[in-house]
């Protein structure tokens, strides 16, 4: 191999460490098109991020519509944040997001987990966040193979063709 040649990406190690219906299937969605093409993918999910694999919520989850300038209205109108303080709005804008992806095929959180760990995936939970907000392995989806420390998620990243993403 030419010393110029780029070397292929190996391995990916991702990190989710919030909680919201857009960033948790952020995390799930780079997942998987990894072990879609090829690529091994670590799925570390810390602090909020949890709810993407706690039991209790992983399929609840919901759109963040206070202090999000991304976020519009039909029609392409800014969002107001002040709207999204208004009681039932959060949930209706959430409903609206989970109905977009269903016309897109994209599977609830759970399923998605499914087809990401049956492609060869791994998810973890870090220890600290668990322990904080405290969490047993029991409370956490089944697939997740383990409550580790950040150290040790960084240890299985080891590899000059690994790339840690952080969402």
């Amino acid at each position: 191999m030419d010393k110029n040649e780029k070397k292929p990406l190996e391995k990916v190690c991702i990190i989710c460490a919030k909680g919201n219906l857009e960033d948790v299937y952020a995390a799930l969605i780079m997942a998987n098109g990894a072990v879609m093409e090829g690529i091994e993918a670590k799925l570390f999910f810390t602090f909020f991020g949890l709810d993407g694999i706690t039991k209790k919520y992983m399929d609840k989850l919901h759109t963040a519509t206070v202090g999000n300038p991304a976020m519009r209205m039909p029609g392409g109108l800014p969002f107001p944040t002040l709207l999204g303080t208004i009681p039932g709005v959060e949930a209706g804008v959430s409903a609206m997001m989970k109905q977009g992806m269903a016309k897109l095929d994209v599977p609830p959180v759970s399923e998605f987990l499914e087809m990401y760990t049956a492609g060869g995936g791994e998810v973890y939970a870090c220890k600290l966040a668990a322990e904080m907000f405290g969490l047993e392995k029991d409370d956490l989806w089944e697939d997740v193979i383990d409550i580790i420390t950040i150290g040790k998620f960084y240890e299985m990243s080891d590899g000059d063709r690994t790339q840690i993403i952080f969402t």
